[in-house]
């Protein structure tokens, strides 16, 4: 089986398993929903079933909804929204190792200028990451005291914060994460058309 072939079974398979936790969400909401609206016994074998095994991730959703002053009964919608996030970047995961890898055996052969074009593209992509995540992280209530939130912030902080302090305020939402994505790809783009075309 050549490179090709193995990328292409995993991300069927990294699909198939992002789809399938969505629906597997979509099953627990659903189910809370009947439940709730007394569609479904609550004591009923399907009902129980689901709660079972749902309950231990749900209840940590509903702790941290509770003490942001929202409602617990959220905590499926919750689920079914994380369920799809990680399912994105489950998937863009494992397209962006099989791009590494095929990168790294087309560079065998390149140019100077095209590693140096690959590295600062890598780069910049490392930091539009970080900010994609710390972004949404933000929206699911993520603590930014907590480790992998520190580790995003010493990261981004260097642009993030200049531009929050620059830019007015929009209500509740924190613009300035998505102004510091924008800004590095635009500066991406200039570097390497620098680099390439003098």
């Amino acid at each position: 089986m050549d490179l090709g072939s193995i990328a292409q079974v995993t991300d069927l398979a990294a699909r198939a398993l992002a789809l399938g936790g969505a629906a597997l969400a979509g099953i627990v909401a659903l189910t809370h929903w009947a439940v709730r609206r007394r569609h479904l016994a609550p004591m009923g074998g399907a009902s129980k079933t689901v709660r079972y095994l749902s309950d231990p991730l749900l209840r940590p959703i509903e702790r941290r909804l509770g003490r942001a002053g929202m409602n617990p009964q959220d905590a499926t919608l919750w689920l079914v929204g994380i369920a799809v996030v990680l399912g994105l970047a489950l998937v863009t995961v494992v397209r962006w190792v099989f791009e590494l890898i095929f990168a790294a055996t087309t560079l065998a052969h390149a140019s100077p200028a095209v590693w140096a074009a690959t590295a600062i593209s890598g780069l910049f992509g490392i930091v539009m990451t970080a900010i994609f995540v710390r972004f949404l992280a933000g929206w699911f209530g993520v603590s930014p005291v907590s480790r992998g939130m520190r580790l995003l912030a010493t990261m981004t902080d260097w642009l993030i914060v200049p531009i929050r302090r620059r830019l007015p305020p929009l209500g509740m939402v924190d613009a300035s994460p998505l102004v510091a994505y924008f800004v590095l790809f635009l500066l991406r783009e200039l570097v390497l058309r620098l680099l390439f075309h003098g």
